[in-house]
């Protein structure tokens, strides 16, 4: 038994001192690196790029007056589709119903309100469309980035 309690102890002594070798090497390599004046710099223009890159994303989504038009919209395709539910015209309803989806901030939520709110049969429409719609989307989008790239 005393050769085990030996044994051990070397290696808790071993690895201890391993721990501190690891722990001054990567002190010594940061105030290596962070000495070094390029990585100042580098560091200052990678923080400027995200800056900047962040304050571009955030201009585009939070445009005050497109969220308005989105909301409009949105509001409009989900009174149109409630009428042409109420009138008996499923197919129409969820077409707008689908065009409510594909321009709501919560897509999910507002599922969720319709699986309550809306005939089992109608809702089952209305999934059988979303991949329609995504699809229509893509391409939209595809078609829109083409024109914007062609120069005539």
């Amino acid at each position: 038994m005393p050769y085990v309690r030996t044994v051990l102890g070397l290696l808790s002594a071993l690895a201890a001192c391993g721990a501190v070798a690891f722990l001054g090497y990567c002190v010594y390599f940061d105030r290596k690196r962070r000495g070094d004046p390029a990585f100042k710099l580098r560091l200052r223009e990678k923080r400027r790029a995200q800056q900047q890159k962040a304050e571009g994303r955030g201009a585009q989504l939070w445009d005050p007056a497109k969220n308005e038009k989105l909301q409009q919209l949105f509001l409009q395709e989900v009174q149109m589709g409630e009428l042409w539910l109420s009138r008996g015209e499923h197919r129409k309803g969820v077409e707008h119903l689908s065009n409510a989806l594909l321009v709501c901030g919560q897509p999910q939520e507002l599922l969720k309100v319709f699986r309550h709110t809306l005939p089992p049969k109608v809702f089952e429409m209305l999934l059988c469309k979303i991949p329609l719609i995504c699809q229509q989307l893509e391409a939209d989008m595809n078609e829109q980035e083409y024109l914007e790239d062609d120069p005539d």
